[in-house]
């Protein structure tokens, strides 16, 4: 269904199409001058421009003209009692749509000439959606890993991508929470829709608004042309707000309005466009601390966090360095045109014995390197100082529980415990969705310990 925009001198007219318009689904506003259409133009984004040509002040030429400079995505169509052969080409000339004389068959000829311009809007938005999908196509299989807790990932995926509803991915930087979002898109009822991204944390407050939210002519200071916001370009898809902890909470109170009512405005507009849109969030923060310390709001965590997704870091995924690291060295291999084959045992192991504090984005630059100077035919890897220490000091812990690499000059080990137990409890919560008896027993404790701790660490 579209926006429709209709100006005639002929309030006959106007209010004949308005009513057809309405019966189809559509959303259509109605003027009787040419300056009354510019206006309206300057404030609102619309799919289809209806104008007629010959009208007193400012005529459909000049309607056609201001459309084109202002709103360059709306399609404009003439209409016209006059039968003449230039007018026509004229329009068309400068960028009309479609050309339609009045006539018995009027209203036949406009409904045809609109569910045409729809196809062609519909058209328009399938094709940059593929064009941006190309590269998430299936996948699924970019998200490289065997480990059980990436089956687990994998797992989830799969389940939550057929609904609709507002997911929140958490994870350390460098995890892949983007893959985890393009996945989920690609595997739903919306993966032929686009599928958009923005980083809250890289837009001011007042830049974010109109890059969510679109905004009209005149808006602010260098708004010359009205421009659609990214919920509106993701109707129908799916929208990814990386960094959601960093949007500011006046900002915070605008998109959860928009999530409930789902509707936005654009920035100095005065019209809500209906928008269809699942919203996937990501973060590296704890969003519930945040919301403790009054950072972030509580209202809008939850109605986010619909369904938590969180991503394991690479120290917990096992051999998954090894699948990473070699098809890491392929990919690289191939785009630099070397005949590397494989990492050399040394090397390999070495990188099996690092924390990688970065994850995964670390571990393929640094295999990216490490190709880029290679001269020979087999991968050996130099790692900087920067990335992690090794865990050459690690010892198996009693039961054959993880071990912990006892740093050179020692370690407060009260406290260290004390914050691995808290992590644990707010990992607990996360998946259990703040069900606490549930995240009782995902830590295999008793509810009272488990209130015990929550109590003891102020949660």
């Amino acid at each position: 269904m579209g926006n429709i925009l209709v100006c005639d001198d002929e309030r006959s007219i106007c209010q004949m199409l308005e009513i057809a318009f309405h019966n189809q689904g559509h959303r259509v506003e109605t003027v009787t001058g040419g300056d009354q259409a510019k206006k309206k133009i300057d404030a609102a984004l619309y799919d289809v421009v209806i104008t007629d040509v010959r009208m007193p002040h400012t005529n459909g030429m000049e309607v056609l003209q201001h459309a084109r400079k202002v709103s360059p995505d709306s399609l404009v169509m003439i209409i016209t009692a006059v039968d003449d052969s230039e007018t026509p080409i004229e329009a068309l000339n400068a960028g009309a749509f479609h050309y339609i004389r009045k006539g018995p068959k009027l209203l036949e000829d406009v409904m045809s000439a609109v569910q045409l311009a729809m196809d062609k809007q519909a058209l328009r938005q399938q094709n940059a959606a593929l064009k941006r999908d190309a590269a998430a196509r299936n996948s699924l299989d970019n998200i490289i890993g065997e480990s059980t807790v990436m089956q687990e990932l994998k797992k989830t995926i799969r389940t939550v991508a057929p609904t609709s509803s507002t997911v929140v991915v958490s994870g350390e930087s460098g995890t892949g929470k983007e893959l985890v979002a393009r996945a989920i898109h690609a595997l739903s009822p919306r993966m032929n829709e686009p599928f958009l991204s923005v980083n809250c944390g890289a837009f001011p407050e007042t830049l974010l608004e109109s890059e969510l939210f679109g905004y009209v002519k005149g808006a602010f200071t260098g708004a010359t042309q009205n421009r659609r916001g990214l919920f509106e370009m993701a109707n129908q898809g799916t929208l990814f707000l990386d960094e959601i902890s960093e949007m500011p909470l006046s900002m915070q109170v605008k998109l959860l309005r928009a999530l409930q009512e789902r509707c936005v405005r654009p920035v100095g507009g005065g019209q809500e466009i209906p928008v269809d849109v699942r919203l996937i969030a990501a973060t590296n923060k704890d969003l519930l601390k945040l919301v403790g310390e009054g950072e972030f709001r509580e209202d809008l965590y939850y109605r986010l966090s619909v369904i938590p997704i969180e991503v394991p870091p690479l120290r917990d995924r096992g051999d998954d360095v090894v699948l990473l690291a070699n098809y890491f060295l392929k990919k690289y291999a191939v785009e630099m045109g070397k005949s590397i084959m494989h990492i050399v045992p040394d090397s390999m192991e070495m990188l099996k014995g690092y924390d990688w504090p970065g994850n995964v984005r670390v571990l393929e630059n640094t295999i990216e390197r490490a190709v880029a100077m290679e001269q020979g035919d087999e991968l050996k890897v130099e790692l900087p100082n920067s990335v992690s220490k090794p865990r050459t000091m690690v010892m198996a812990g009693a039961g054959g529980a993880p071990g912990v690499a006892l740093p050179a000059d020692g370690i407060d080990m009260e406290r260290y415990i004390a914050e691995v137990e808290k992590s644990l409890l707010q990992s607990a919560l996360r998946r259990s969705n703040g069900v606490q008896t549930k995240a009782a027993e995902v830590l295999k404790l008793s509810y009272r310990s488990f209130r015990h701790l929550m109590k003891k660490y102020e949660l």
